[in-house]
């Protein structure tokens, strides 16, 4: 074999327990539903603090949620925003919106005016689920030039018994004589609508991209892309039976809705909210719940790690913890090791490969590149093809450094209503993720950089993830990211942006010679500004872009 193509092993088949009921690809969450409260009604599906929800007590609620929505005159293939944190609200509608037929468009709470508005005309979203304080503050103004004719909404604490107010930060407010509670539609008992079951091709999901490299695009996800890297991830990760999964990644992003909240949903197993990430409530809830899995961004596990509550027991719960979303650092992964314990699995995908196309199995480890120093972020999983290609489109030799493109059942048709997009992004029903990669001859995939993002520095080309990731060995750094700035000389120059660890001391100068020792002269930072943290998506990626947009300023 000459080219960089791998398809995947079955190696998840081998790694399935007999003993599990299968679940078909073919399915939607919203039949996994049914099958959960078929074989153990009465088991928690969702804890909120002090609150629990079984798996009939949630079929019960998202059913009334779905008639009432349909008595609304919502239509099958309407579509429905869901504006909210991770609590129980969020499932409940995300799954009464489905049972009445409709399109959810997920959609981050921490948005502003112009990017929900953006959202919604694009979508011609028909209903709105969101926070009453959220609908106060912004969301109705923003509603009015809108599609939007049907608004529920929700105080994340009616779940809450131990008034947590203070932590989270709000009041429930009264409600809205414009908006309908959601609590209260919930709890009435409206019989779900009889709509048509969902294929496997129809659109679950609308899922708008980050926007970190322009305005974001709407990726349709399909229920069969969904139960699909569900049933992966059930397979795949070895754990007990009905395991309890710690929610880290928002809901409304792709990770967190396949990989936390699929998994859990077709594992019959219990999924633990706690609103958003704050690393001291999570470590409580790691205490309180003893999870067995979770996933989240690098970042996250940096803030946790740096914690000053943090243990080892915390984590000692944990078969799994999966880290994907934004690269992670080798050094990261040996210093939480030989901090807390377990070993942090890389994995990589995209929202419009709805989550992951490549993870590192449970029974082996990433191996790091001897040339580069870069964490291998996993082997393509089953049914799925992962090539590395030039410009041409031509694949390139193992171990030569091109575009990684995937086809496989998690990749999207395309985008909602982009005709000239899809097919700039997705030739013949393949994704070009436009980030540069390469692969071994075993099959794993390492990823060097998103490739807008290489610096020309005097014609030699710097991808800013090798600057990163010497950065991160040292140990006052706790996150960096770096771009490329003007510069007079070279054209363009490196420049480093990071965070300190609790504690660390160090200054732009030290970190400068730090780098300028390990990497070529051409690649070390010039510049390093050190800032209390770094800006980043609700996902946990560092916006790159954001830092290239600050005003210039050296060492």
């Amino acid at each position: 074999m000459t080219g960089s193509r791998y398809a995947a092993k079955p190696w998840l088949a081998l790694l399935n327990d007999a003993q599990r009921a299968p679940v078909d690809p073919a399915d939607s969450l919203v039949h996994a539903l049914a099958r959960c409260v078929a074989e153990a009604p009465d088991r928690t599906f969702l804890t909120y603090f002090d609150g629990r929800l079984g798996y009939r007590e949630t079929d019960e609620l998202s059913d009334s949620v779905a008639g009432h929505l349909a008595a609304r005159g919502l239509r099958p293939g309407d579509r429905v925003a869901v504006l909210l944190q991770n609590s129980p609200h969020f499932v409940i509608a995300l799954l009464g919106a489905w049972k009445a037929g409709a399109i959810v468009v997920p959609v981050n709470p921490m948005y502003k005016s112009g990017e929900v508005a953006h959202v919604l005309r694009d979508g011609e979203v028909a209903a709105l689920v969101c926070s009453d304080r959220a609908w106060e503050s912004y969301l109705r103004e923003t509603a009015a030039d809108s599609p939007v004719r049907i608004v529920l909404t929700a105080c994340e604490l009616d779940f809450q018994t131990r008034g947590d107010e203070r932590v989270l930060g709000f009041e429930r407010l009264p409600q809205a004589p414009d908006a309908e509670d959601l609590t209260a539609v919930a709890r009435a008992g409206h019989p779900a609508p009889e709509v048509r079951a969902a294929a496997p091709s129809d659109i679950a999901l609308i899922s708008y991209t980050s926007g970190t490299s322009g305005t974001p695009k709407g990726a349709t996800n399909t229920h069969g892309n969904i139960m699909y890297n569900a049933e992966r991830q059930r397979t795949g990760l070895a754990l007990p039976e009905a395991p309890v999964h710690y929610a880290l990644a928002p809901l409304f992003h792709i990770t967190g809705m396949v990989c936390q909240l699929g998994a859990c949903l077709v594992s019959a197993g219990t999924l633990v909210l706690t609103y958003r990430f704050e690393a001291g409530v999570v470590l409580d809830a790691f205490a309180e719940h003893r999870p067995h899995f979770t996933v989240g961004p690098s970042t996250a596990f940096m803030a946790l790690a740096a914690h000053p509550a943090a243990t080892p027991d915390h984590f000692s719960s944990f078969a799994v913890i999966s880290s994907g979303g934004a690269p992670v650092p080798p050094a990261l992964v040996e210093r939480f090791r030989a901090d807390f314990g377990p070993y942090l699995r890389n994995g990589y995908g995209l929202t419009e490969c709805t989550a992951p196309c490549a993870s590192v199995p449970p029974h082996l480890e990433a191996p790091v590149d001897p040339a580069s120093g870069t964490l291998a972020v996993g082997l393509p999983g089953p049914r799925t093809v992962v090539r590395i290609v030039d410009d041409e489109g031509r694949e390139v030799p193992f171990g030569e450094q091109g575009e990684i493109v995937v086809s496989g059942p998690q990749v999207v048709p395309g985008y909602w209503r982009r005709p000239e997009a899809t097919a700039e992004t997705f030739p013949a029903g393949e994704l070009r993720t436009g980030d540069i990669g390469f692969m071994d001859p075993r099959g794993w995939l390492y990823v060097v950089d998103r490739k807008k993002d290489m610096i020309n520095a005097s014609g030699f080309k710097v991808w800013p993830r090798e600057v990163e990731d010497v950065l991160h060995t040292h140990p006052a750094v706790r996150e960096a990211a770096v771009v490329g700035v003007p510069d007079g000389y070279r054209g363009e120059t490196v420049k480093a942006y990071v965070s300190l660890r609790p504690g660390a001391g160090t200054d732009p100068d030290e970190l400068a010679v730090y780098c300028k020792e390990r990497l070529a002269a051409y690649k070390y930072p010039r510049q390093v500004e050190i800032l209390p943290d770094l800006p980043k998506t609700a996902s946990g990626k560092i916006l790159r872009r954001e830092l290239r947009s600050r005003r210039q300023s050296s060492r």
